[in-house]
């Protein structure tokens, strides 16, 4: 299939699922067509919900010919397997964040996607947003001079209090680093290109947590990775960056501040696409608001900018191979945490990533193109 809508299938009716269905739902360059799930009932209530034609197991939903992408949502420790079953099948993949649970199930997939000749794309998609899209313009533009250094930080007491069933956000290939981090790293690489090297510390606050709603409320689970991890980044640029990933804190911050020659950035929550952006000049006693302007749709615009670049033939921005850099970035992170010791980047022997061009002026997800 050469032009018209891009079909779609989602593989996961989980938790994300809901606000994947209802923003792919609304665009007219994509369909729709098929949702597959563990739990085949769960599956059928999402599409019965979402009016979509099929739903079943993975399988089901592969052999779908219409469907060219898939949309995977599965947990962490499932995304290289379904990546490749839908690989082996001859789609195209997008996949919910962490690209895999470890780099080398990554460059597996990778390896796959490349003998096959097909895209792979990775969330988070929210750097395509009007939040992100507005700071990157900023910069760009040279409101606050030539970038020097970065803080970001994400702080909370975790997603038990509100997620049903959250033990997996404890298991590898979770925690505040991986399951938040990408939010973070990947409007950073955004904003400045790749990093190059990372130092970093981290631990446990609890080894044991509960269930705070739903019906497993109360049911104890273990924490199997670090939920407080601070970092310092350095990029290929020269640029410096700290960061804070914690499931560990009463004070709860979601920020990222940008130092300039010129002046500072506060940038939107990079886990939204929308949010304010201010600028404080140097010598000037206030903050002032600038425009955001840009798509706030929700998750699921990286799903519709791959297949516009899927029927024209150009990179999408939302690639696996940013998606795979930040997963990268994470395990060196983590690393460098257990081990006391700076982890680099860029002698790994992979080409240089290059940071995703700005959406061009005027994008709309709602505007037909195909």
């Amino acid at each position: 299939m050469t032009e018209g809508p891009v079909g779609v299938a989602i593989v996961g009716a989980g938790n994300i699922s809901g606000q994947y269905l209802r923003t792919l739902g609304s665009f007219p360059d994509v369909r729709v067509l098929a949702v597959a799930d563990l739990d085949e009932a769960r599956a059928r209530a999402a599409a019965a919900e979402h009016d979509v034609p099929v739903a079943g197991d993975v399988d089901t939903v592969l052999a779908v010919d219409e469907v060219e992408i898939v949309v995977n949502l599965t947990v962490p420790v499932a995304h290289a397997q379904v990546a490749t079953a839908a690989l082996r099948a001859g789609k195209h993949v997008y996949g919910e964040k962490p690209f895999t649970a470890t780099p080398a199930e990554g460059e597996k997939v990778f390896a796959e996607a490349a003998e096959r000749g097909l895209l792979l794309g990775g969330a988070p998609d929210t750097f395509l947003g009007a939040g992100i899209q507005s700071a990157l313009r900023a910069v760009r533009e040279g409101r606050i001079g030539t970038p020097i250094a970065a803080a970001t930080a994400t702080q909370s007491l975790g997603p038990e209090g509100w997620h049903p069933d959250p033990a997996f956000f404890y298991q590898p290939g979770g925690g505040p680093l991986f399951d938040i981090g990408p939010y973070y790293l990947t409007a950073l690489v955004a904003l400045f290109g790749p990093v190059a090297g990372v130092y970093a510390a981290g631990g446990k606050g609890r080894t044991v947590r509960s269930v705070g709603s739903g019906p497993k409320a109360g049911q104890e689970f273990p924490v199997d990775v670090p939920t407080h991890v601070q970092a310092m980044l350095e990029f290929g640029s020269g640029l410096t960056a700290s960061s804070v990933f914690s499931f560990d804190s009463s004070i709860h911050r979601t920020s990222i501040e940008i130092i300039g020659s010129e002046g500072a950035l506060a940038v939107p929550d990079p886990n939204t696409f929308d949010g304010p952006l201010r600028l404080l000049s140097n010598g000037a006693g206030e903050w002032v608001e600038l425009p955001v302007e840009g798509s706030t749709a929700g998750r699921g615009l990286g799903v519709l900018e791959m297949a516009r670049a899927l029927r024209a033939g150009v990179p999408h921005r939302a690639s696996g191979a940013l998606a795979l850099h930040v997963l990268k970035v994470m395990a060196a992170i983590s690393d460098a945490a257990e081990s006391g010791e700076p982890r680099r980047l860029d002698a790994d022997g992979t080409a240089p990533l290059t940071a995703p061009a700005p959406l061009p002026a005027g994008w709309d997800p709602y505007a037909a193109e195909l």
